[in-house]
């Protein structure tokens, strides 16, 4: 099974950056497919971006052209570069892997943008 930690969170300005990453234990984690989320305070968690195993990607509407979703498979690793930081991007930032039925988080990464 595929275990995940987070890093690189933190606090930023808004029109800042931050590299967010995950690394993968386990077997097989290229199959995956891997996602970040994020809560923002006293919300539902949302979906942020995804990655294949192919590499295709997909964002949510409200990050397009702002963030970037990387994979290193070499590594087990998974990124999210978010760059125009505005405070609405403020959460808990998690990994997600995915394959079929089965689902893995990571224990989440605090992002705090302040306006």
């Amino acid at each position: 099974q595929v275990q995940l930690v987070e890093s690189g969170g933190g606090l930023v300005q808004a029109g800042g950056s931050l590299s967010l990453s995950c690394a993968a234990s386990g077997s097989a984690f290229s199959v995956y497919r891997m996602g970040w989320y994020r809560q923002p305070p006293e919300k539902q968690r949302e979906f942020i971006a995804s990655i294949t195993s192919s590499g295709s990607t997909n964002y949510a509407d409200s990050v397009k052209g702002r963030f970037t979703i990387s994979r290193d498979n070499r590594k087990n690793a998974v990124y999210l570069q978010m760059n125009s930081l505005n405070p609405e991007d403020t959460g808990v930032y998690y990994c997600n892997a995915l394959l079929g039925s089965i689902a893995r988080w990571g224990q989440g990464t605090q992002v705090t943008v302040s306006s």
